[in-house]
């Protein structure tokens, strides 16, 4: 009996360890790390270097902006990965160029690399703002997914390298905060005729839908506003928006930020300056840019969560009815169906992007309904993001 007792344990035994492989044989592998042949591949020729670079990084911000930070942070990474080989020096904004001088100079080669919001340069290509944040398009997770998995970052590079430029993801930093503004809005026809400050394609839409809008640099929104020379402008996310001190001279923000679901931003990398570098060096800023990446937007959504408390102390969270919601959203999309027609290029990232939000559509509807809220107001039914 004990023999026998023996026998059937012995025998569970094998068969569950054999479970697992009789399992794995009826399907291949789900998913590969496709960059691991590529490393195998470099591991037989790569060599450190002990070449030494200095470059001079070029920028929109001024050191008071929490993007000059994300910049920041990554040269930062940079020197400590490449044990101080590659050294980048940052210039904020007017110190060597232009704020919107940025690009051009790095294209030129009098810097060697630059940091920004791709939307800036939509006079140069329309397709630049798809990088950047598209209304009612991909929030951060989308933005990552897209890039790095769906073939975005492929088209980035391509439209960034007409201009002899190499480009990586920079940094997103999470949705925007909507209007603020002292003037209360709900409903569509509150924002006919209303002057606002805002840039990228949501400009376009806007003025579209009868308000009167003017893309001003971040510098002057604060006195435009103080002044009433506008009467309600969107910046950024609510951490970059809130030493800009914009509480203090409206009543009201307008929400949701539907013209920025995320803001997400990119390095810029003069061709040449890129090419003189060893294969180490090269790997370094890509996997430096990476964590810039993931950085910048868990560091820049804790402070979200706490500038939006600090707001509400002192003004009017508002949110737009669900009608205005959807005239906006059928609004942004027939202004984008007809940028498609017109450009070949935003055609061609934009059909990537939405072809991503109908494949994703699945599991984004499945996995819902149990977004983290608080215990308290999860029970009282609050369960969607």
């Amino acid at each position: 009996m004990r023999k026998m007792k023996l026998i059937v344990g012995l025998l569970v035994i094998l068969s569950m360890a054999l479970a697992p492989t009789a399992f794995a044989a009826k399907r291949e592998k789900f998913g590969a790390d496709k960059r691991h042949e590529e490393v195998k591949k470099e591991l037989r020729t790569i060599k450190p270097s002990d070449a030494e670079f200095k470059w001079k990084m070029v920028m929109p911000w001024s050191k008071g902006l929490l993007f000059y930070d994300v910049a920041q942070h990554f040269a930062d990474s940079v020197k400590l990965a490449s044990g101080g080989r590659l050294d980048i020096k940052l210039f904020s904004a007017g110190e060597l160029v232009g704020a919107m001088e940025s690009f051009d100079a790095v294209s030129k080669g009098q810097a060697d690399i630059g940091h920004d919001w791709p939307g800036y340069w939509k006079g140069k290509n329309e397709a630049f703002v798809a990088f950047a944040s598209v209304p009612f398009g991909l929030d951060a997770e989308g933005y990552n997914i897209w890039l790095y998995e769906r073939g975005g970052l492929e088209m980035m590079q391509e439209l960034y390298g007409r201009y002899n430029l190499f480009a990586l993801p920079g940094g997103n930093v999470g949705q925007e905060l909507g209007l603020f503004s002292n003037k209360k809005a709900s409903k569509m026809s509150d924002f006919k005729g209303m002057r606002v400050r805002t840039p990228g394609w949501y400009m376009d839409i806007m003025t579209q839908l009868g308000a009167s809008v003017s893309p001003l640099p971040g510098g002057e929104v604060y006195l435009a506003l103080e002044r009433g020379v506008i009467d309600a402008a969107e910046f950024s996310t609510p951490a970059i928006n809130y030493p800009m001190g914009f509480d203090d001279i409206t009543k009201y923000v307008i929400q949701p930020g539907v013209h920025q679901p995320s803001c997400q931003c990119a390095f810029f990398i003069n061709q040449d300056s890129y090419n003189k570098l060893p294969a180490d060096l090269k790997w370094i800023v890509d996997i430096a840019a990476k964590e810039t990446q993931l950085w910048a937007n868990t560091w820049q959504e804790n402070l979200n969560a706490q500038a939006v408390k600090l707001f509400k102390e002192k003004v009017e969270f508002v949110r737009m009815d669900e009608e205005t919601i959807n005239s906006f959203a059928k609004a942004s999309h027939e202004y984008i169906e007809g940028l498609k027609v017109k450009y070949p290029d935003v055609k061609k990232v934009m059909d990537s992007q939405d072809q991503f939000k109908a494949d994703f559509a699945d599991w984004r509807k499945e996995r819902g309904g149990i977004a983290p809220w608080p215990y308290e107001q999860f029970v009282k039914g609050q369960h969607m993001q």
